[in-house]
Parts: C-alpha cells; structure tokens; sequence
C-alpha cells in the first residue's frame, strides 16, 4: 500500500526518486512550479523536453497523459511532466485532472521510483479550486495501484496544506 505524506515547502528541494512537474502542454518551461523546476534542475530538463516535443510529442503532451525526462540538477532520478487540466465551471474535466495523477504513477512504476513528490496539479493558474483538486489528488493516488511506496504531496503554502490535509485519512 502506498503512504502518502504532506510536506508545505518546495517541491524542487524534496530527495525523491521522482518529481511530478505540472507542466504545460509545451514542455519547454513555464511559470508555478513548471518554471521552478527547470530553473532548479537546469538545462538538462529542457533539453530532453525538446528532444521529446520533436519526437513523439510534436504537438505537445496531451491534458492528463505524463512523460519522464532526467531531473538534471534537482535531488531526485527523473522529472515525471504531466499535463492538468485548465478548470472549467461549465464542463466536467475531474478525470482529466484525476489521470494526470494516474498517469504519473504508471510513468513512475514503469521507471521503477519508489518516492514521488507530487505538487497540486493545476490548482494555481490553471484555476482548478483547491479543495476538489486536493480530493481528486489525494483519492486518485489513494485507489491507483502503483509499486510507489511513498507520495508526498509538497504544497506551498498553509492554504494548500489545509486542504490536503482535509483529505488524507
């Protein structure tokens, strides 16, 4: 069974096997924790992101699917890049949002990680409201069976934490 942990803090300061970056369909960086990521694990991270988008993901990584590059310069194995879904009042996109955390656990099973750190997934500019995201986030892992032994939620600030924390048992 897996354990899930809460940590309030950076996720690109956790020692993992595994970060889970809230990426944006693009791959090549951006704002949030995107941004964070590549500026801490450095140019590496970019580089196997563009090796993927001229590749296999010409047009971007889909909403909900996850892909795995190094972690560069970061204190974990591998980066897990996955795509959440921008929140919608009028259309129901929870199991897009809940297969960016499938998707991730599967992308760490099939890399052999252990440890994952996952932030929030699309609860910041992507507007998805913080209580149901950390519902979604903390049943999806929860029911997913995965050879993960531990995921931690890193969450940045007390709001955040609050919320998870609601949720897990």
């Amino acid at each position: 069974m897996t354990s899930i942990r809460l940590v309030q803090g950076d996720i690109t300061r956790e020692r993992v096997d595994a970060i889970v970056n809230a990426a944006n369909s693009s791959l090549l960086g951006g704002g949030g924790v995107d941004g964070a990521i590549h500026r801490r694990g450095g140019p590496a991270i970019l580089q196997e992101c563009r090796r993927l988008r001229a590749s296999k993901y010409g047009k971007g990584l889909p909403t909900g699917q996850a892909v795995a590059t190094t972690a560069g310069e970061l204190d974990a194995r591998w980066v897990i890049h996955t795509v959440g879904p921008v929140h919608s009042p009028t259309e129901d996109r929870s199991g897009l949002l809940a297969s960016c955390y499938r998707e991730s656990l599967r992308v760490a099973d099939e890399l052999g990680a252990r440890t994952v750190a996952f932030p929030a997934v699309s609860t910041g500019v992507y507007g998805w409201p913080l209580d149901d995201g950390a519902r979604i986030a903390v049943e999806t892992v929860a029911n997913t069976e995965t050879a993960v032994e531990e995921v931690r939620f890193v969450l940045f600030d007390d709001r955040a934490y609050a919320a998870f924390a609601a949720h897990v048992g």
